[in-house]
């Protein structure tokens, strides 16, 4: 299983360059709402094996707020042809993150 792993500083290009269709998590750690969607993401890539998702604490990457225009916390970034396709603010349930994730990665 892949599932959610903590993104690293340098990683993200090669990530971006090195796959075509991912998602990424972005979160603060203070954020009750952001521990809660992160739960659910977990369970979502745990019925989903193989998918890779990384995560970055935007306390240490500011930068990415702005180069994707994130406007909250959490955020769930999904990216398609090596393009932001679609972020998402409201997680709703496991069932929601589920479909979401089939529609863009699988």
């Amino acid at each position: 299983m892949i599932g959610l792993q903590e993104l690293i500083f340098g990683d993200l290009e090669r990530f971006e360059k090195d796959r075509e269709t991912w998602m990424l998590y972005l979160y603060t750690p203070m954020c009750g709402t952001c521990q809660m969607a992160g739960r659910m993401l977990e369970v979502t890539l745990e019925v989903l094996p193989g998918i890779e998702c990384r995560k970055a604490n935007l306390n240490y990457f500011p930068d990415l707020a702005g180069k994707w225009s994130v406007e909250s916390v959490p955020c769930l970034l999904f990216f398609r042809e090596g393009q932001l396709a679609e972020k998402i603010y409201a997680f709703h349930s496991v069932p929601y993150l589920l479909e979401k994730t089939k529609e863009y990665l699988l």
